[in-house]
């Protein structure tokens, strides 16, 4: 474990994370830039540079900074900048999630590798968000739809063994990391104000992008169901939704999947539910 540039981190000899806070500020795309340049350095540094998750919990996130930029696209500002500025390629993005929180300030966290392989995934269904037009800010959001991971099953511990390859014939086995997703289509949000309808747009845009076309499209061998999604975390702006949303995710996920639901803000102000997965 140990404490770099504003970034907690822990390491295993396979796998890196990373966690950091930035304080409540009126305006957040320079801190965001030096958090995630921090993290990136910290990352290559220790040589796991398969990032895979990303995850950040935004206070006020539909509010203006004092520059009159919504805060989350004052966020996305400088987490672009930081990979822009880092050479990190588009196309090793990795899944995320950019989510209100109740609170000031952002937290965010991470999780890369140091073997396997990673595979970003984008939804046919939608436009890459860092695809995104001007129209939704200065700098699109920096993540892809999903991530699927081949994580090779190495030996954890202390001592050097964190710093060899695993042997030949370590087992593997395969993730699928579902980026926040929500109801929109291309790049817009549909169905404002109908909670039952962008919950089952929200559905459909998982089933897109993890399922056995869109896998093939992207290299992989096989694809996954919306039953395969072991744990998920469904993030409702509504309390008064919630009753509805747990009905239709039921229905969706299978019986024995584990499901948190959280009544927070979603990164649109016309978005009510925004949904993440992991499949195995």
């Amino acid at each position: 474990t140990g404490y770099h540039r504003g970034i907690h981190y822990a390491y295993d000899g396979e796998h890196l994370f990373c966690a950091g806070r930035l304080p409540a500020a009126r305006s957040y795309a320079r801190q965001t830039e030096e958090a995630y340049t921090a993290l990136l350095e910290l990352a290559g540094e220790l040589g796991y540079h398969s990032l895979f998750r990303m995850w950040n919990f935004i206070g006020r996130i539909n509010e203006d900074n004092a520059e009159r930029l919504e805060i989350y696209r004052d966020f996305c500002l400088g987490r672009a900048t930081a990979f822009e500025k880092s050479r990190y390629p588009l196309r090793r993005l990795s899944a995320a999630t950019g989510i209100g929180a109740l609170g000031e300030g952002i937290s965010f966290c991470a999780l890369s590798a140091k073997s396997g392989s990673c595979t970003p995934l984008e939804n046919p269904r939608q436009i890459a968000a860092y695809h995104y037009p001007p129209r939704y800010g200065p700098k699109s959001p920096s993540f892809a739809r999903a991530t699927h991971v081949r994580h090779t099953a190495a030996a954890t511990g202390t001592g050097t063994a964190e710093d060899a390859p695993p042997p030949l014939d370590t087992p593997t086995h395969d993730r699928l990391y579902v980026s926040g997703t929500a109801s929109i289509v291309g790049h817009a949000s549909v169905h404002a104000g109908r909670i039952e309808e962008q919950v089952r747009t929200t559905l459909d845009n998982i089933a897109g992008v993890i399922g056995d076309a869109n896998a093939a499209a992207h290299g992989l061998a096989h694809g996954y169901r919306l039953t395969d999604l072991y744990r998920a975390k469904v993030y409702v702006r509504h309390a008064g939704h919630l009753d509805a949303v747990r009905r239709l995710c039921a229905e969706a996920f299978a019986p024995e999947a584990e499901i948190a639901y959280l009544n927070v803000d979603i990164c649109r102000s016309d978005l009510l539910v925004e949904i993440e997965g992991i499949a195995r």
